[in-house]
């Protein structure tokens, strides 16, 4: 039993062994075709560097605003006994827009208009009265003169003519006051009749939102129809902190909305707020856009992109060129004839999209876009297109003498 065992273990080990080399020898021998000086290349895309106009623009999302936008309400209460305009509908300045029921202000303005012509038939009487006085306190004044009137006469005739001449005094008032009211009472009149009133623009304005019906019982300021100028819009936009200093007015933006995929509008900045929101560390920006066809309005949701600086003959590469070796920033460039990569650290300008502008150093050649976390400077790379490079020793490929793949013709007969 002994010796069996002892052979077992022998034929073991010798299975062992032999696995051993096999995977020994698989690990060690690499194909010559794959290397170069040791190192296996390292198959990389490559794209050109470009020379083109790079812009740097920044995208902001925001909100249609009117140019302007106000509330028509009733300045005195009562109820709505006309609505002349609805939804939609265009008005110009002074234009009715509704009528209250005016007879209880139509009353208000008769009995003023009453009380007015007391007031003057009350004048009237008191220069009368005045006229009389004065006549009298003039003669008793004669005779008192010539020593004919006593001193009591003459003290009752002018405490006559003053109280006369104070009356009028008052008549005069009353008279102002009886027409203060009746002009009040016009005025509470006219405003049965409200228009459509703003001081900017002669141009129309449209109706956008009716807030009461006919028959509505309403109080002073309650709110009637909203008035609407859409011949401009505004774009309302925020921006961080990062592109506020870059944003000034007087710049154009290029406005997109949904609702016209194909189609863009181009605006003014008008308006930068000079300080940022302290919760959201943003500005608001407003941009006037002319809207004469009335495609845009308020309310729509709108992408704005705004340029911020334009080179021309810019050199100009991959975003996805760029790496980072040893805290610096740089791309490879290919060597294509000696099928290595050369790391090149470089200085960056705008980067826009999936483009980036290398200001340092000049750059000519090809960059590599793919496969380059794995080179270092000086790796080998081999192309898409290229053919392995030949073993030490043995001719290229289709050269005569090299070896040819079993089943390939040879070039004799």
């Amino acid at each position: 039993m002994s010796m069996k065992k002892a052979l077992v273990v022998v034929v073991i080990v010798a299975i062992l062994g032999l696995i051993g080399w096999r995977v020994y020898r698989k690990v060690t021998q690499e194909p010559e075709s794959g290397r170069q000086g040791g190192m296996r290349a390292v198959p990389v895309a490559v794209e050109p560097v470009r020379t083109e106009t790079i812009r740097d623009v920044a995208e902001f999302t925001g909100t249609l605003l009117p140019r302007s936008q106000f509330i028509v309400a009733p300045k005195v209460p009562g109820r709505l006994e006309k609505l002349l305009v609805n939804i939609g509908d265009s008005v110009k300045r002074g234009d009715l827009v509704a009528e209250l029921d005016s007879e209880e202000y139509a009353q208000q303005v008769a009995q003023a208009n009453a009380e007015l012509e007391v007031s003057r038939a009350n004048l009237a009487d008191c220069r009368s009265a005045l006229d009389a006085a004065t006549r009298d306190f003039q003669r008793i004044k004669e005779l008192r003169t010539q020593k004919v009137a006593s001193e009591a006469e003459y003290d009752a005739a002018e405490a006559g003519y003053k109280a006369a001449e104070a009356k009028q005094q008052v008549a005069l008032a009353q008279i102002k006051q009886r027409e203060a009211a009746l002009k009040t009472a016009e005025v509470r009149l006219s405003y049965t009749r409200i228009l459509a009133a703003w001081e900017d623009t002669d141009g129309k304005r449209v109706i956008a939102e009716r807030f009461v019906d006919v028959g509505a019982m309403l109080r002073a300021n309650d709110p009637i129809v909203s008035v609407v100028d859409v011949s401009t819009v505004t774009a309302v936009v925020n921006v961080i902190e990062r592109d506020f200093p870059e944003v000034g007015v007087g710049q154009l933006a290029t406005v997109t909305t949904d609702a016209y995929e194909n189609k863009q509008f181009t605006g003014k900045i008008v308006r930068r707020a000079p300080v940022l929101k302290e919760e959201s560390r943003q500005a608001r920006v407003e941009i006037e856009i002319p809207n004469a066809e009335g495609l845009l309005a308020p309310g729509m949701f709108v992408r704005t992109r705004i340029q911020f600086a334009e080179h021309k003959d810019a050199t100009v590469v991959p975003v996805t060129a760029l790496v980072q070796r040893e805290g610096r920033q740089g791309v490879f460039l290919a060597d294509t004839k000696e099928m290595k990569a050369r790391f090149v650290p470089v200085k960056l300008g705008i980067v826009s999209g999936d483009s980036a502008e290398v200001t340092e150093p000049r750059l000519e050649g090809m960059v590599v876009m793919l496969g380059h976390h794995l080179l270092e400077d000086g790796s080998p790379i081999t192309l898409p297109d290229a053919r392995p490079p030949a073993a030490e020793g043995q001719p290229p490929a289709g050269a005569p003498g090299a070896p040819q793949a079993p089943g390939a013709k040879g070039g004799n007969p």
